[in-house]
């Protein structure tokens, strides 16, 4: 009790500081035509629990970020900027976002940002993607299409969020979760004006994403007047949406219905709830299944534990239960999970799973939550007991690291899958997932890096953003490791 309330003591005098991971921010970019040169803007939106905010005045507290940004052409660098970013002056951790507009001639770019966090900096992170600038002054054409958060009418023309009398808000990560009801997207479409003599019709939709390709579930038109530039801002209604991949098409038409421009943007889509059941006791006499013995405590304790095995499309449902402390509703989910996986004795079942769970939770336990809600739990009672491991805490420019090996993974029909774990923040047992070789894990091309990143003199070539190996020098065993298979 006297450790915990020294760190406690520590942590408010030297500010809020959650990054012991990653920073968690999302990077988007968006391309634009104007009258005088085309544009693109670069969004970046900060997860304010990730980077570290330091006392300024009074009881406030501001996190600072170094940010990089390099369009490059080719393989040359083009155009670049480099500066501070400040949060706004807090109490709390907030999540702040910022965004910048570059003018660019038409062409191919790769675009690279790096972010640091100046109040420690060896909390950062890369993004790199790549997009075509193309726009001329004949035909139709449309902007790329943003998604927005949220936006209000402003006539503040030196605020960077305002355009077209809009201030908007860019929705990060292109995901919607179960509070969201609408989608809301802003587009520019051009030249109008000059390819068509009379008004114009802009149709908008909403297209499932499957394997068997493209599915239409919601359409609308908007009549608009044709004129050089004609902003367009449309909400759409997504609360009845369910949950699963989609495409937002725009497309652009004269009266002939003659198809004269369109675009094309992924997005997600999280709606646990509009196609569950309800949850009853109607089917099911729980007073007299094994559930009924276990007591509030116990049950959540079962549930977090079984969160390595649950669809993802329940892990909403289950964490709503657990808030709302809806007892009997996480009763009924824990024993029809079971009575699902062993008909005959769910309780049999549930009880060599849960002997599991307590030793996963015993053995990597790092004293901030339970072992199976740890990275290296996780991935245990995801896909079972590993053929090898091997722990390396003695090398020097890298934490301690411990590598998985999978010689057989019939949960993505591979073979030799590893995965590799590292802690950097030198908390006991705080091991974080590095990198995977199995599919729909995470995937790390820059792992060697990111676990030798006191060593960034010993990256393999001299490309500093997408150099990805470290050279074979002493002492380097991570990659001869993981790659021996």
């Amino acid at each position: 009790m006297k450790t915990r309330k020294s760190i406690l003591t520590i942590i408010a005098l030297l500010g809020f500081s959650y990054a012991l991971l990653a920073i968690d921010a999302s990077v988007s970019y968006a391309t634009f035509k104007s009258p005088n040169q085309n544009y693109v803007e670069v969004y970046l939106y900060v997860s304010g629990r990730s980077v570290t905010f330091q006392p300024v005045v009074d009881s406030s507290f501001q996190a600072q970020l170094e940010v990089i940004i390099l369009f490059k052409k080719d393989g040359e660098i083009v155009k670049g900027d480099k500066y501070s970013l400040s949060s706004p002056v807090v109490g709390q951790a907030v999540d702040f976002i910022d965004l910048k507009r570059y003018g660019l001639q038409n062409g191919v770019y790769e675009l690279a940002v790096a972010i640091k966090d100046l109040n420690q900096p060896d909390n950062a992170k890369e993004f790199q993607t790549e997009f075509k600038m193309d726009y001329s002054e004949e035909g139709v054409q449309q902007s790329s299409l943003q998604l927005l958060a949220s936006f209000q009418r402003s006539a503040d023309g030196n605020n960077a969020f305002v355009k077209n009398g809009l201030q908007i808000e860019p929705l990060p990560y292109n995901f919607y979760g179960r509070n969201a009801s609408s989608l809301i997207f802003y587009n520019e479409v051009y030249n109008t004006d000059q390819a068509i003599d009379d008004d114009f019709l802009a149709s908008y939709s909403i297209e499932k994403a499957d394997g068997e390709g493209a599915k239409l579930v919601m359409i609308g038109h908007k009549r608009q007047q044709a004129q050089p530039i004609v902003p367009m801002l449309i909400q759409m209604d997504i609360s009845k949406l369910p949950s699963g991949n989609y495409y937002l098409l725009v497309e652009i038409r004269n009266r002939a219905k003659e198809l004269l421009s369109s675009k094309r943007l992924f997005f997600q889509r999280s709606n646990p709830f509009f196609e569950q059941e309800s949850i009853t006791l109607a089917d099911v006499n729980i007073e007299e299944e094994f559930v009924q013995k276990l007591n509030g405590q116990q049950v959540e304790y079962s549930l977090r534990a079984l969160t390595p095995k649950l669809p993802p499309a329940d892990l909403e449902l289950v964490n709503t239960m657990m808030r709302k402390r809806n007892l009997d509703g996480q009763r009924l989910y824990l024993f029809s999970y079971w009575a699902r996986e062993s008909p005959n004795n769910p309780e049999f079942a549930y009880q060599k799973y849960m002997e599991v769970a307590s030793a996963i939770d015993e053995q990597f336990n790092s004293g901030f939550r339970h072992g199976f809600e740890t990275d290296r739990g996780y991935i245990y009672l995801k896909y079972g007991q590993p053929d090898d491991t091997e722990l390396r805490n003695t090398e020097p420019s890298a934490p301690p690291y411990e590598i998985w090996t999978y010689y057989e993974f019939p949960s993505t029909n591979q073979n030799n899958v590893k995965f590799i774990f590292y802690n950097p923040s030198l908390a006991p047992g705080d091991f974080q997932l590095l990198h995977s070789t199995a599919t729909g894990e995470l995937n790390n091309p820059q792992w060697q890096r990111d676990l030798y990143r006191d060593a960034p003199g010993e990256i393999q070539g001299s490309d500093y953003f997408e150099g990805t190996d470290m050279q074979d020098n002493f002492n380097r065993n991570a990659n001869r490791v993981f790659r021996d298979y």
